[in-house]
């Protein structure tokens, strides 16, 4: 297939690579020092059972970009809408877009962007742009896509490439799980710049998390959507299965990135608010962050 990767970071590229890999043709959309790395040298496909350079197509925006067959959207979502408008003209009916972000409704704004239907993802990876156009793997990397006409047969297409894939039948469940869980670790991870593993070590951590996710899932079962009781188990199980991984929000601020928290966090500061629901731990966790990032931005002005 043709396929476009809109957004060449962690997670575009890895799943772009995957399916590099598995012999379909991927163009990245990204940044100009990941594009120069691919064009010149392929991308650095670095996992636990493969290291190698696969060479592809890169470019820093769709000007030149043909009619894709396949569309993974993987932009922060703060950048959904103008990723949206990129694509116009671009796709075809038979074109599958998938939304790869972070957040509950990506989706549905693409969707009002490009008038083309829109197939929510959530994405389990631990991954991270080790240099320029050089992915790294860390764990996980399975995919739950929304239902629709198409699934099925992406999901083979993606199973095909190595990548694990269910169908939910309730992706609005699943989204709101995924935001649950990045709105237990992202900040903390990203405040301290701290890896998964030695986080909940720490005396307390795991009552912070335990109220951000407590406050959340009262949000999502005020929306209409109904979390599993076994979230928070799960949750306080991840840093053993991802101990060497660092949020994408810790790796945002470490790059001196804008993050995505007013999308994880602060969506439910924001929901709850309109709702009426207390969220103090989230909004604490997202000024936490906000902080971090204006203290960034005040050294980077005084140098």
């Amino acid at each position: 297939m043709q396929v476009a990767v809109i957004g060449a970071g962690a997670v575009g590229c890895y799943y772009g690579g995957l399916l590099l890999r598995g012999g379909h043709e991927v163009t990245f959309i990204g940044r100009q020092p990941h594009v120069d790395a691919i064009n010149a040298h392929g991308l650095l496909l670095d996992l636990k059972t493969f290291k190698g350079r696969l060479p592809a197509r890169a470019a820093t925006d769709t000007t030149g970009l043909a009619s894709p067959d396949l569309v993974l959207v993987c932009v922060k979502s703060a950048d959904t809408e103008q990723a949206g408008r990129s694509l116009a003209g671009r796709l075809r009916p038979e074109t599958s877009v998938l939304s790869l972000q972070n957040g509950v409704d990506n989706a549905q704004r693409l969707a009002a962007v490009t008038g083309h239907a829109v197939i929510p993802v959530v994405v389990y990876v631990g991954s991270e742009m080790a240099g320029p156009g050089h992915i790294r793997h860390h764990g996980g990397g399975d995919l739950s896509i929304g239902a629709s006409a198409g699934s099925e047969t992406l999901a083979q297409t993606l199973r095909a490439a190595g990548i694990g894939v269910t169908i939910a039948d309730d992706i609005e469940v699943t989204l709101w799980s995924k935001l649950i869980i990045n709105c237990a670790f992202n900040a903390l991870s990203a405040v301290a710049d701290i890896s998964y593993g030695p986080m909940l070590e720490v005396e307390g951590t795991r009552n912070v998390v335990a109220s951000a996710v407590q406050e959340a899932v009262t949000v999502a079962g005020a929306c209409g959507v109904r979390i599993p009781d076994d979230i928070i188990a799960h949750i306080m199980k991840i840093p053993a299965n991802m101990p060497n991984q660092k949020s994408s929000t810790a790796q945002d601020l470490a790059r001196g990135k804008p993050s995505e928290i007013d999308f994880l966090n602060g969506y439910v500061v924001r929901r709850g608010a309109e709702l009426g629901i207390p969220t103090p731990s989230n909004q604490a966790l997202q000024v936490m962050v906000k902080l971090a990032q204006r203290s960034k931005e005040l050294s980077g002005n005084r140098q």
